[in-house]
């Protein structure tokens, strides 16, 4: 068993709370740009004074609907403005958020609102209220419903709540932010359920300060607190991660803005420009395999093959004492040819980005960091406030989800399960002792997750324990490195590595349909020929078994894939097979596509 922990650098008051920052802010810089506003087409600056007025106004609104101290609020809303501003508003009327995908099945919105006993719901669109009147019966707390969009007299949900809180003294809102204490929950965020009913995660306000703290005591709070530093949040703040960084950069702060925008993201890069950025592996992927794809497209593909060979190798040297004249001479001319133009996609400005929510893989991790867009790669759960662990600038091995932010520990179980301890975990699930002692034992919280810590205390994600696949004949199969690996292949969009008590492991392999056409047209087919034309289709088989033949490289024979399958269609979060942050539902998958896993074993 091995151990790590580092200690903390700050103490949180009892009085405290995450809403605080909000009227610190006001008082103290009052004009500070702390959000950029998409107002009909232009960005547009909002103050710490004017925020903290709107907030003050929306809370007043709630608390003329009657909302209660500890009275949940749930909000349904793709990432914007509005969606921070009633996340504080919630908070200073005293109350406790109850964040929604905005992307939930009726059936999801039906299990949180019931289970959560919210009192309150606010949603963004015609759509979302839609499935919410589809499931309100099953919500018996449940008083009123509002829209952020809406074209009804009173407008939306901001100015309803705004005039219905005209009457509302400034002293009752001071009163409910003075009355929160530390301890109190703050938010109940709900699991994306990759296997059973999503339990709703109790967070409270020392572990939003907590996570908010630690993230600025490291190394990126220089970044963070550098005048005019900014960042574009466009992951879904109903997710921890997106939610917990938005939460930091605003006490810090940098000035956030917001879009879901995700088809149009490089050109609102290109007018944003933000310093920083936070993303997911899948979303890296993507800028890497759709620029090898337009270069591939263009006739340019080997010097990018090149280009990303240098940058990957010019990287690695960094962490072996530097590279030689001659690969810096290649990496300069690549700066100039390829790496500048891919900076330049994400505004021009950017410094680095924060990745979370699954591995990224240490070849990607190489590759942007060679083209001058470092990513640090943290690790972290909803239980554990997002981050509790993160590579840090001057404090990096790619590869590694980092060190433990201040204040936390982290414990290698003999089965290899990594165990969190620090002020960043949570309290326990709502209503649900039994998992609660569950998940943490002697203040130890068990993640599930399979890894190790080096003396350095750089944690490494192996896989996870629930994902281990013993093949028949007893070999441990973690399935991560091998489908993260396929991931990364311009052609590939999803892969699952199947072999549970099989005589060898085998996987289902989904095509991404931007790349497709482009991979049509250089293999002289029709740009339109779709997925399902394709499946015995030699060149298409080809590609892909050079991906899985890269990809056993990487494991022993016994862990390498015998053989997979193309599947005609894609896996998706509309269908099931995704949760919302990109995660596969493995036993959705298994279910859907019980018939192709047999037929990869059958004789």
């Amino acid at each position: 068993m091995s151990e790590f922990s580092v200690p903390a650098t700050f103490t949180i008051p009892e009085d405290a709370s995450a809403v605080d920052s909000v009227f610190d802010h006001a008082q103290t810089k009052p004009g500070h740009i702390v959000y950029r506003r998409l107002v009909n087409g232009s960005w547009t600056n909002v103050s710490a004074g004017e925020f903290a007025d709107q907030v003050t106004a929306v809370a007043k609104g709630l608390i003329a609907d009657g909302v209660q101290p500890g009275d949940r609020v749930a909000l349904m809303s793709a990432t914007r403005y509005e969606w921070q501003l009633i996340d504080y508003a919630i908070w200073a009327a005293g109350a406790v958020t109850v964040p929604i995908y905005e992307t939930s099945s009726a059936d999801q919105v039906r299990w949180i609102l019931e289970d959560s006993g919210a009192v309150g719901l606010i949603v963004e669109t015609d759509k979302h209220s839609k499935t919410v009147a589809e499931v309100a019966e099953a919500a018996p707390d449940l008083r009123g419903v509002l829209q952020i969009e809406s074209s009804q007299p009173g407008g939306g949900a901001v100015a309803i709540l705004t005039a219905r809180g005209a009457d509302i003294s400034d002293d009752e809102v001071r009163a409910r932010v003075q009355g929160l204490k530390a301890a109190d929950p703050a938010t109940l965020i709900y699991t994306s359920g990759t296997t059973g009913r999503p339990k709703g995660c109790q967070l409270t306000h020392a572990n939003l300060i907590a996570q908010s703290k630690s993230i600025i005591a490291s190394s990126l709070g220089g970044l963070l607190t550098t005048p005019g530093a900014s960042t574009l949040m466009f992951l879904p703040l109903a997710h921890v991660l997106a939610r917990a960084v938005s939460i930091a950069a605003f006490d810090a702060g940098a000035s956030v803005g917001h879009t879901s925008d995700i088809p149009n993201l490089v050109p609102t890069f290109a007018e944003f420009k933000p310093d920083f950025i936070l993303s997911v592996p899948r979303v890296f992927e993507k800028v890497y395999n759709s620029a090898r794809q337009k270069a591939r497209s263009e006739g340019r593909g080997k010097i990018f093959d090149a280009a990303a060979a240098t940058a990957v190798a010019w990287s690695e040297a960094q962490d072996k004492g530097g590279p030689g004249l001659l690969l810096n001479l290649k990496h300069a001319v690549f700066d100039k040819l390829v790496y500048s133009k891919l900076r330049a996609a994400l505004g021009g400005k950017c410094q680095l980005a924060i990745s979370g929510g699954a591995p990224l893989g240490a070849r990607l991790g190489h590759f942007f960091r060679g083209i001058g867009i470092t990513i640090y790669e943290g690790y972290g759960l909803t239980e554990t406030t997002a981050a509790v662990a993160v590579n840090t600038i001057g404090n990096q091995k790619v590869g590694t989800v980092g060190r433990p932010l201040d204040g936390n520990a982290v414990r290698i179980a003999e089965d290899g399960e990594i165990m969190l301890r620090g002020p960043v975990v949570f309290s326990g699930y709502w209503h649900n002792e039994a998992a609660t002692k569950e998940a943490i034992e002697d203040g130890w919280f068990h993640t599930g997750d399979l890894g190790t810590v080096d003396p350095d205390g750089y944690i490494s994600i192996t896989g996870r324990k629930k994902e281990i696949i013993v093949t028949a004949g007893g070999k441990n199969v973690a399935p991560a490195q091998l489908e993260d690996h396929l991931r990364a292949h311009p052609l590939i969009s999803q892969a699952i590595v199947v072999g549970d008590q099989k005589p060898f492991i085998g996987a289902l392999i989904t095509i991404d349909a931007e790349a497709l056409p482009g991979w049509n047209e250089r293999n002289g087919k029709p740009a339109a020929t779709a997925v399902a034309e394709l499946l015995a289709d030699a060149d298409l088989n080809a590609e892909i078994d050079e991906a899985v033949a890269e990809a056993n490289k990487l494991v022993s024979q016994a862990e390498a894939i015998k053989k997979y399958r193309i599947l005609p269609v894609d896996f998706t979060e509309e269908t099931g097979e995704l949760t919302p942050t990109m995660k596969l539902k493995r036993n959705v998958v298994h279910e859907s596509f019980a018939d192709d896993i047999a037929s990869l074993y059958a004789k």
